[in-house]
């Protein structure tokens, strides 16, 4: 259990920072900056962590029935159109807001999905675990109130060009995406006891299993996400801002995100692992729970809330400890489940 949570805990570390590189990229647009980092995250980061890491990588592969790979890869394509969501939603919001309204919606749906796969907890656990869910629920409706107060504040002081109906839009597509992305939770719990057992049976360590499950989520995710940048840098004509003398800098910073979102997701299904038959459930909300209050804290370190009233901040303070506490809830759920 111990070593689960802390599993957990290191990848929300992990997942909080991974967006922060994509605020010091220079001569990029949003296609060019998210387009190369998909690529290197969905195609280049899995194939080399399964043939670095895994041994007999594609005879597990091989091993898996259609029907799994078949559940895993619809999940993982919608988890693929979510993230890339995600990513518009942090241009049009910031960090801290596109993080808090995403990854709260992501852990709502998905702290249940699992529960399809894996069964029902005994009654008591379930309703204390569906309580911490409501709690978090609370604090994403703060949290999307403190993005509404903070763009009102940057209006008022003449600081900003976005729109109302630019934050109601980017609001609105973190929702979306966060919906979306919760097939990562199904296709995790779908994938893994299978890939495990192959795993297991070709001698690998139990750590090993959570790099194949993510092969197959990332690249299933890529079948949506490459198409869809390279028909959006082909209508806009971006490809030339590659040619920038920026590029070799934003190439390392495209590839720190890359990596450190596929060891946060690797790291967490490892963690789901560790915390037993609600894993999926508890492990999900610990590593989400804390990548937003990192990625909040990251947000305000550099500036997003720096011409925010105290009300917009108060919100957003109230929305991250109604999901922390929510949170607490969950694993307690859990702990009865045990």
């Amino acid at each position: 259990m111990t070593i689960g949570i802390i599993s957990a805990i290191a990848a929300g570390i992990m997942l909080g920072l991974y967006a922060l590189p994509e605020k010091y990229a220079r001569d990029f647009e949003f296609e060019n900056t998210w387009g190369l980092m998909f690529l290197i995250n969905m195609f280049i980061v899995p194939v080399i962590a399964g043939f670095l890491l895994v041994d007999d990588f594609t005879a597990i592969l091989g091993s898996l029935s259609g029907e799994i790979l078949l559940k895993m890869g619809i999940a993982g394509i919608l988890w693929g159109i979510g993230v890339m969501l995600w990513g518009k939603a942090i241009n049009y919001i910031g960090l801290s807001l596109g993080f808090s309204i995403f990854i709260g919606t992501v852990i709502l749906v998905g702290s249940l999905l699992p529960f399809l796969v894996d069964g029902l907890p005994p009654r008591g656990a379930f309703l204390t675990i569906l309580a911490g869910i409501l709690v978090v629920l609370v604090g994403v409706i703060a949290n999307g109130r403190a993005g509404v107060a903070r763009q009102k504040d940057e209006q008022e002081r003449a600081l900003s060009t976005r729109s109302d109906a630019a934050m109601s839009t980017g609001i609105a597509i973190a929702i979306g995406g966060g919906l979306l992305a919760t097939g990562f939770s199904y296709a995790n719990a779908a994938g893994r006891p299978a890939i495990h057992a192959a795993s297991q049976a070709a001698g690998n360590p139990e750590w090993v299993t959570a790099v194949v499950v993510m092969f197959v989520i990332y690249l299933a995710g890529g079948l949506f996400v490459a198409p869809y940048f390279y028909y959006q840098l082909s209508k806009k004509n971006y490809w030339g801002k590659f040619k920038s003398p920026a590029l070799g800098r934003n190439l390392g910073l495209t590839t720190i995100m890359a990596v450190l979102n596929f060891a946060a997701s690797v790291t967490f299904a490892y963690a789901a692992f560790q915390l037993g038959q609600a894993g999926n459930t508890v492990g999900y909300a610990i590593f989400n729970t804390v990548s937003v209050a990192v990625a909040i804290v990251t947000g305000l370190i550099t500036g997003e809330w720096l011409s925010a009233s105290n009300r917009a901040k108060g919100l957003l303070y109230a929305g991250l400890i109604a999901m922390v506490l929510g949170v607490i809830v969950i694993a307690w759920g859990n702990s009865l489940a045990a």
